[in-house]
């Protein structure tokens, strides 16, 4: 039987799943497997984002966004594709789209790199941003860590599947702003804040951001409004482990509209993290997710490999 089609993303309490009590631990996984089954979205709270941190980290981030242009460009470095420091504005493309989206971000990602895994860049002018990027990066990386749990329990894996497989994994704090503009007649014919499109990584949790846009494609075809209360995260299933799960976890399609005429004079600022594993993790889809009924979808690559293939295709990389 469908399941039935939702018009709100589910709110779940996370500390019922690290609470202790069995029973409660059990519903959660439940619940949580029956969102990332149906709409690939969930609303989270007892996250461990305290609500001072986050006012704190999106004041930095304003605070950076609001300096001139050439001064955040001193922060680009085309040779790290995008994966760390300052992203000019119309350098990202969602897939399958020809028009860049309105934006401009900023990428922090593992505090003690690994391997081939380039090092952070950061403003010299303001500290704080590096501060609370990565005391908030380290705090969602916990909360992705007791989310996968969940989901390998979900799944029918041990507990602690993916526990090495994100361990120092290439995760990304992402500062995004959505910027003004002021004469909406000159924005080329198509371009949006986000077009639609699917996360890369392993799962994404999202604080609330600072006006409404966001916006998710259900199973019917019908988008919907999503919004986090303040002491709620959002968090979806992203491309690798709708690959692991053979899809039965989904990657939901998302985008960032643009907002009312009278409100493009406005900035938007909007703060994700993506969980990435380790480069070498394995996205071959599980066994348990292929049958008859659902034979499998993907050829077998390693998240290094996916990563790469989807960089080229948002034209970060060449």
């Amino acid at each position: 039987m469908e399941p039935a089609l939702l018009n709100e993303v589910p709110s779940l309490d996370l500390s019922d799943f690290t609470s202790g009590n069995t029973e409660q631990k059990d519903k959660f996984v439940a619940d949580l497997g029956a969102a990332f089954t149906n709409i690939g979205f969930v609303a989270i709270k007892n996250h461990g984002l305290s609500d001072a941190l986050r006012l704190s980290l999106y004041e930095s981030v304003q605070h950076f966004f609001s300096l001139p242009d050439d001064q955040k460009k001193q922060y680009e470095h085309p040779e790290l594709f995008g994966q760390r420091g300052y992203i000019g504005k119309g350098k990202e493309t969602a897939k399958g789209f020809k028009v860049a989206d309105l934006k401009e971000f900023y990428h922090v990602g593992q505090p003690d790199p690994v391997g081939e895994m380039p090092g952070n860049v950061f403003p010299e002018e303001l500290p704080e941003f590096k501060e609370y990027t990565l005391e908030v990066y380290k705090t969602f990386e916990n909360a992705g860590k007791t989310l996968l749990r969940a989901i390998a329990i979900y799944l029918e894996l041990p507990e602690t599947y993916f526990e090495d497989k994100v361990k120092n994994g290439d995760s990304i704090l992402r500062a995004l702003h959505y910027f003004p503009i002021p004469n909406p007649e000159l924005v080329p014919e198509g371009a949006v804040r986000a077009a639609a499109h699917g996360d890369i990584n392993l799962i994404t949790l999202l604080m609330g951001a600072s006006a409404e846009g966001l916006e998710v494609l259900r199973r019917d075809g019908q988008w919907i409004a999503i919004t986090a209360l303040p002491d709620q995260i959002v968090v979806n299933v992203g491309d690798m482990l709708d690959r692991l799960t053979n899809h039965k976890l989904k990657s939901t399609i998302h985008r960032v509209v643009n907002p009312p005429r009278e409100k493009m004079g406005t900035s938007r600022y909007s703060i994700p993290f993506f969980m990435h594993p380790r480069a070498d993790m394995n996205l071959t889809s599980l066994e348990s997710c292929i049958s008859t009924e659902n034979p499998k979808l993907y050829v077998d690559m390693t998240a290094g490999e996916f990563l790469d293939e989807r960089l080229r295709e948002l034209g970060l990389k060449k």
